[in-house]
């Protein structure tokens, strides 16, 4: 079910919303809506009228027009297009009140040829998944869970740090809209003060030893409660709204994160990232100089991690003395077992 009411995006609310956005609280005549949708301004007031049915809240004055005073908590696919109107490219939101996964539903809809870039979020997913094909609790209560699509074209071999890439512009974007101080657990875990609050899965479609399709995944715990999550997960995991000390604005936090995202994407395809990386890697890594536990298959070690390679490889100083790089496994702070 697509959460924009007529099925699609309706570009009178965005056009209005954007109009209103702009404005910065300000009132905005009901003539100059009606010129800029080329509409009566009766039509402009029945617009209105829809979309505070929606959540929205408008404040109406005679010789005026109107102001926007509120908008929806829950994802709206209107306004989050109105929050991204400077955005550098076209990118088309798909915005579903519920999905098995988004990554799953990016996948289907790449098959069928939609054109990229394009992003799924949704308020709920039903079978959300982690690295390994792990479950990811996904319920509708204000968490965020987004995928973005593209085709690249680009050698598998350059996809070796996409992940940690995306990773760090999150962990940037959270620390300026939220101001916190997020970190990077190698090689997909978004932490605050040690507790989880969101992850990442990258998946691609290789042809021919090109990579065709890119989706890359994100859950995050956004404005729900960590006492509403699974007894399992409320010592290890938290919220953004929680970290923070209140709920987040979702759709301009959406917003803002698309934004970050899609710039990265463009930065990365570029080949323009690397200086960057560096330095946002040194600022967010959470593991470095810390005793850690990496588990790949049977296999467990011990040692203390150094960093990553130019690779995203991570390196550690094994409990015996000898250096060793991991490209893949799971990772545990000290000598706990995944």
């Amino acid at each position: 079910m697509n959460l924009s009411p007529n099925g699609g995006l309706a570009r009178t609310e965005v056009l209005i919303l954007r109009e209103l956005l702009s404005s910065d609280g300000d009132y905005v005549s009901g003539q100059k809506l009606a010129k800029l949708l080329g509409i009566s301004r009766v039509a402009v007031w029945a617009q209105l009228q829809k979309l505070e049915g929606q959540g929205f809240t408008f404040e109406a004055a005679r010789s005026h027009g109107y102001r926007l005073m509120q908008t929806p908590a829950g994802l709206h696919e209107a306004l989050i297009e109105a929050y991204l109107a400077k955005r550098r490219r076209p990118l088309h939101l798909c915005c579903l009140e519920r999905t098995d996964s988004t990554n799953s539903e990016a996948e289907r809809r790449l098959a069928t040829g939609e054109p990229v870039p394009f992003v799924v979020l949704a308020r709920e997913q039903t079978h959300g998944r982690g690295r390994r094909g792990r479950p990811w609790h996904s319920a509708a209560n204000g968490n965020l869970y987004l995928s973005f699509a593209f085709r690249p074209q680009i050698v598998p071999a350059q996809l070796q740090d996409f992940t940690l890439w995306m990773g760090l512009n999150v962990c940037e974007l959270v620390a300026n809209f939220c101001r916190l101080k997020p970190g990077l657990k190698w090689p997909n875990d978004l932490l605050i003060e040690g507790r989880k609050a969101g992850g990442m899965l990258t998946e691609a479609r290789v042809d021919a030893d090109q990579v065709r399709d890119l989706v890359f995944g994100l859950g995050l715990n956004v404005n729900g409660r960590a006492a509403d999550l699974p007894p399992e997960l409320r010592r290890s995991a938290t919220t953004l709204a929680e970290a923070a000390g209140g709920p987040l604005d979702l759709n301009k936090f959406v917003a803002a994160l698309i934004g970050r995202l899609d710039l990265a994407y463009a930065q990365f395809i570029e080949g323009d990232y690397r200086d960057t990386f560096a330095s946002l890697w040194k600022r967010h890594d959470i593991l470095r100089g810390r005793p850690v536990t990496i588990i790949q298959g049977v296999r467990t070690v011990h040692g203390t991690a150094t960093g990553i390679d130019d690779e995203g490889s991570l390196i550690v100083r094994l409990d015996t003395g000898r250096t060793e790089r991991f490209r893949a496994g799971e990772v545990t702070l000290g000598k706990e077992v995944a």
